[in-house]
């Protein structure tokens, strides 16, 4: 699960570690995680400039809104189950 915000509506603060990753359709991803536990904290994507992508678990609020855009769908565990009306990009 993952939140994306526009890159000038998110600050970040503290150190993070970062690596690097490209993709089944070669595109890079950077990953920022933290340095002491290892904890993805927010990655950003060649594919999606002006973008920061946050992992929904870091954000300490259970009102969290619930998803509304599926990607890679074909890949998820058969025991995953998506909620009705999400938008699938496969």
């Amino acid at each position: 699960m993952q939140a994306r915000f526009p890159e000038d509506a998110v600050t970040v603060q503290g150190r993070s570690a970062q690596f690097a990753r490209t993709g089944d359709e070669g595109t890079t991803a950077r990953f920022h995680f933290c340095p002491e536990c290892g904890a993805t904290v927010f990655w950003s994507m060649d594919a999606i400039p002006g973008y920061l992508t946050i992992p929904v678990g870091v954000f300490a609020d259970p009102a969290f809104p619930p998803p509304f855009v599926s990607v890679y769908g074909l890949r998820k565990h058969p025991w995953v189950r998506l909620p009705d009306g999400l938008q699938c990009m496969d």
